[in-house]
């Protein structure tokens, strides 16, 4: 249960993004404002290339029931069929960007203490949407050279690619640092060090290397920080089954930690702060100076 200088230095303290982590954040969050630009500039383009162009429009002549000829502009079938295209591009320009952009909030996520930001960094994939289609559809809805069945079904498509858009660039259970400082704070008090293991599928890391859900993988391990760069966001919360599989000490209290932990990672507390193992009783539990190192580790990540 013990570890040296150097491991209990990086293992404590406050979660923090590792470099790659932060590199990786980086490239895609770049290409979310890449793919959100490009999904704007579709938009002006349809703006101004077919809604407010005047010259593409077609005339078109009618009788009134006097018989009087008359000729009046009309929105044409193929301006109106690259309307459509253009509004499915946009929202798959949208989409894929706020994807990429929730990827890189897992990354690097915002801390929870910095509320405005936070909440900014995290829902920016919804308010982007709204840039990228409430303009246009405003204007699809006033035009008056488009005809009621050519404004019903362009308008219902952009309110329905729009609405899917705002919604898949909802995160409604952002990263954070304190969720990701939980989880490393649970690692060090069950192990000692800031230590996990993990593989190429799924989204959680482990306590142990030895589970069936690695079996058959190339196991990694690294630090919590290093999970994360490898796109495992999350501690598995099957930590009793675990660490018996390494023939670890289990403390007595250890559902209690794993609803804590599970609070956090859901979002329902902001408590970074788990409760402390008990380890009366238990076999092979840390003691002495084992048991030291592991209260002074978990100090520090609590005082972080």
């Amino acid at each position: 249960m013990t570890s040296s200088g150097k491991d209990e230095a990086e293992g404590t303290g406050t979660w923090k993004a590792s470099a790659e982590s932060e590199a990786k954040a980086k490239k895609n969050r770049i290409l979310a404002f890449l793919l959100w630009g490009l999904g704007i500039a579709v938009e002006i383009g349809a703006i101004f290339g077919l809604l407010l162009n005047k010259s593409i429009l077609e005339e078109k002549a009618s009788v009134d029931a006097k018989g009087v000829l008359s000729t009046d502009n009309s929105f044409p079938t193929w301006a109106f069929a690259l309307l459509i295209g253009l509004l499915v591009l946009d929202a798959i320009l949208v989409i894929i960007g706020s994807m990429l952009w929730k990827k890189a909030n897992k990354l690097d996520p915002a801390s929870e203490q910095q509320k405005f930001k936070f909440f900014v960094q995290n829902q920016l994939g919804a308010f982007i949407p709204i840039i990228a289609f409430l303009p246009i559809i405003i204007l699809i809805f006033l035009n008056k050279d488009m005809g009621k069945t050519q404004k019903g079904i362009a308008g219902g498509v952009g309110i329905a690619v729009a609405l899917a858009a705002v919604a898949l660039g909802i995160d409604f259970n952002p990263a954070s640092v304190e969720k990701y400082t939980a989880d490393k704070q649970a690692v060090i008090q069950l192990l000692g060090e800031d230590k996990v293991y993990y593989a190429g599928g799924g989204e959680v890391y482990h306590v142990c290397g030895n589970v069936s859900d690695l079996s058959g993988s190339d196991v990694k391990d690294g630090t919590t920080a290093d999970a994360v760069a490898a796109g495992k966001p999350r501690l598995t919360l099957k930590l009793g089954s675990e660490l018996k599989a390494c023939e670890r000490p289990v403390p007595n209290n250890l559902d209690e930690i794993v609803e804590a932990i599970r609070a956090v990672q859901q979002g329902q507390a902001t408590e970074q702060v788990l409760p402390s193992p008990d380890w009366t009783g238990v076999e092979n539990a840390p003691s002495g100076g084992a048991l030291d190192s592991l209260e002074d580790a978990l100090k520090d990540v609590n005082a972080s």
